[in-house]
């Protein structure tokens, strides 16, 4: 088998996986018929996305379509003026136990966020988008990974084997 159709076999299935999940995940709606440009690749989190949209009460915004195909995405949850935030890895999203609850939170600057293994789903990790940060693989109940926001800004992750699924979260920092 030449390199060329093992790209091509790869790229048909993270196709397939992505249009799959996103009919399990039971997404309705508006389509896009243009893909999103690439993001930048930043260590630190951007501050335009958590100056936009409804002030620090929740409300929807799509994070550059980063939020687009999260099965459990409806609104970002205000947990500003808390010194600690729970997120759950493993919620029930996506055609299953792929999703972060929430999945998009709103906090102030110095909370640490612990995520919290429930041991469904099979094993998952979180990784920022841009590399602040990135947990081991857990696929136990009890396992917990901590991270604590210090700069204004919006941080992307997502759990790296289930990111295509719709497996991702946002943290809003004020």
């Amino acid at each position: 088998m030449s390199d060329r159709e093992t790209y091509d076999r790869r790229t048909v299935l993270a196709a397939t996986t992505a249009a799959a999940a996103t009919a399990l995940a039971g997404c309705s709606g508006g389509s896009s018929t243009s893909a999103d440009p690439p993001e930048e690749s930043t260590d630190s989190p951007t501050p335009t996305e958590a100056s936009s949209g409804s002030g620090g009460s929740g409300g929807t915004q799509s994070f550059d379509g980063w939020m687009e195909n999260v099965g459990n995405y409806e609104e970002v949850v205000d947990a500003t003026g808390q010194s600690e935030v729970s997120v759950t890895v493993g919620a029930e999203a996506n055609g299953g136990a792929f999703g972060f609850g929430p999945a998009a939170v709103r906090v102030s600057s110095g909370t640490t966020v612990v995520w919290e293994w429930n041991g469904k789903g099979g094993s998952h990790n979180v990784v920022a988008k841009g590399g602040a940060f990135e947990s081991d693989m857990h696929g136990s109940e009890g396992a917990t990974f901590e991270y604590t926001f210090e700069e204004s800004g919006t941080t992307k992750y997502s759990c790296a084997p289930h990111e295509t699924m719709g497996m991702k979260g946002v943290v809003v920092v004020e």
